[in-house]
């Protein structure tokens, strides 16, 4: 078993611990520097001694840890994990009973009482992403839980805690059968081809679930629509499905070309009515300017972060600047699915840059509705950071 150190919380932060707030982080601690291998138990007091918490030290970005239980004599084993993925699963009921959509999340990190885990269902594959070395050394009874509550054809992992939090290249087949790829799954019906043993991206962005269901039904039907950091084509073939003339998807990624035309090829689309275009997206806006191209949707989901040999782009500080650029290109009565998956900021503040770019282009636009993440993304109001996806539906002019 690993080991167990007392830490004490600055009286400060203690009220934020006792009320539910999972994340431990290094400004609360008085004693941090105590915390030497990952996977140790860490038991919270406050400066008296008077238990707080319990959970373990793992590093991520965001922290130093989190914490699991506010039971002192709680042991991390098999059965305490058997518990929260039973839970777990029991708020997925209804996914699972649903023919048309074989691929969500069935274990959201902290939102399910784990911080630092989770773990998607692929048709019968399962697949647990580790983000710390730290709840890897939980991994045995966190697999033998999973493997004693669940009927599965092949468990996978993906371990994503290097010196940068990246994923760490492994063969990342844990037990059962290796699958065969692509898997292929569906999601409200439509198919995804995807790949476990491939690197940390699978070919789909789960959370997003709910935004594709609703281009394909509401906005995508006589649309020219673009498709911008379009990864695998998700949004653009939905947006196909629903009746767009054509769709052009831009990603800056090598592999986006392949990887795009197999999903519109699996879903009977002929991919070559549509544009798929391999180029940074900033010099595809700049293009598009200058040649006065104009879409009736255009789907603007950029990473949090991300630098390509010209750009350094971070949501926070540059959004603004780029949903000028597509505000540019979108027509008029166009719609704008401005979407952003980082947890730096909220809602409010998300809604104030696209108030900021509308004004300073000089263009009017209404808020059509907007999303956040789907049910099976499970949060927790104590820990609002957790829920990171804003989605809003412009409609411009």
């Amino acid at each position: 078993m690993p080991k167990e150190v007392q830490i004490k919380v600055i009286s400060n932060f203690v009220k934020k611990y006792k009320s539910g707030f999972p994340l431990i982080t290094s400004d609360a601690l008085i004693n941090g520097q105590v915390l030497k291998e990952e996977g140790t138990i860490i038991k919270l007091t406050d400066e008296k001694g008077n238990f707080i918490g319990k959970g373990y030290y793992g590093k991520q970005n965001k922290g130093l840890g989190w914490i699991l239980t506010n039971k002192e004599d709680q042991p991390f084993n098999q059965a305490f994990f058997v518990t929260k993925i039973t839970n777990a699963l029991n708020h997925r009921k209804q996914l699972f009973a649903d023919p048309n959509t074989t691929a969500f999340r069935i274990f959201n990190g902290e939102g399910d009482g784990v911080g630092g885990i989770t773990i998607d269902y692929f048709d019968r594959f399962y697949l647990i992403n580790w983000y710390s070395i730290g709840i890897y050394q939980f991994r045995n009874v966190i697999l033998d839980a999973l493997k004693e509550v669940v009927d599965y054809k092949g468990i996978y992992q993906k371990k994503r805690f290097d010196a940068k939090g990246r994923y760490v290249e492994d063969d990342d087949f844990v037990t059962g059968e290796r699958g065969e790829f692509p898997l292929i799954v569906k999601e409200n019906g439509v198919h995804f081809a995807i790949y476990l043993n491939e690197g940390a991206m699978v070919g789909v962005f789960l959370d997003q679930r709910e935004v594709r269901k609703t281009i394909q039904e509401k906005y995508a039907k006589g649309t020219n629509m673009l498709n911008t950091f379009s990864y695998t084509g998700a949004f653009s073939v939905f947006a196909a499905l629903g009746g767009a003339i054509k769709t052009t998807s831009v990603d800056l990624a090598n592999r986006s070309k392949a990887k795009t035309i197999e999903q519109f090829q699996l879903n009977g689309i002929d991919h070559e009515a549509q544009d798929i275009i391999v180029e940074d997206v900033f010099h595809y806006f700049k293009y598009a300017g200058r040649k006065n191209l104009k879409f009736d949707l255009v789907v603007l989901d950029p990473p949090s972060f991300a630098r390509s040999k010209k750009v350094v782009f971070s949501a926070e500080k540059d959004y603004t600047n780029l949903l000028k650029e597509t505000i540019a290109i979108t027509s008029e009565n166009g719609v704008i699915v401005a979407s952003t998956n980082s947890s730096a900021f909220g809602m409010k503040k998300f809604k104030g840059f696209i108030q900021k770019a509308f004004e300073e282009t000089g263009e009017s636009y209404r808020i059509l509705e907007e999303f956040s993440l789907p049910s099976d993304f499970r949060t927790i109001k104590e820990y609002p950071q957790g829920n990171y996806l804003k989605v809003v539906f412009i409609k411009k002019g």
